[in-house]
């Protein structure tokens, strides 16, 4: 395990919300399963917890009851190399969810994600002033990035 894990607390769907996940994402595995038993605030033998990993990213979710939900305030970024990354990205974890400005959407579950091509920092830190605003103009008008846009401004 990672010195520094992510922890997303659900509700109920824990186990729905992961199995989501690993289906999105291409590196991805599920790898503990707790269950509550006699004691606990859930069901005996319902998820409590659930370990996994996204993309070598080690993330652990809980059923933890309507006590917290997941604000925009934090989110996961996705660095993409080509268009057919993001598109795959952003049209998956979008799906049931609500898609934002500049790359980031909300998915079906609450939680934020940022859906980035690898060369948009670089575009927009160009040595010419102002071809990085013109990069920054027109990511800011997008909800899924494009990357030929992005090269074109």
């Amino acid at each position: 395990m990672e010195k520094i894990v992510s922890n997303l607390w659900f509700d109920e769907q824990a186990e729905e919300a992961v199995g989501f996940y690993v289906s999105v994402f291409k590196e991805a595995v599920v790898k503990n399963v707790s269950r509550y038993g006699e004691t606990g605030r859930g069901e005996k033998g319902k998820v409590m917890t659930i370990s996994y990993s996204l993309n070598g990213h080690d993330f652990m979710a809980i059923n933890g009851g309507p006590h917290f939900s997941f604000t925009p305030a934090v989110s996961f970024s996705i660095s993409c190399e080509t268009q057919a990354e993001v598109d795959h990205y952003w049209d998956q974890l979008s799906e049931g969810g609500e898609p934002g400005q500049c790359g980031w959407l909300t998915d079906k579950y609450g939680v934020s994600w940022q859906v980035v091509p690898k060369i948009l920092g670089q575009l927009m830190q160009d040595q010419n002033p102002e071809k990085a605003q013109r990069v920054t103009t027109a990511m800011l008008g997008m909800k899924k990035l494009d990357i030929a846009q992005l090269k074109q401004a």
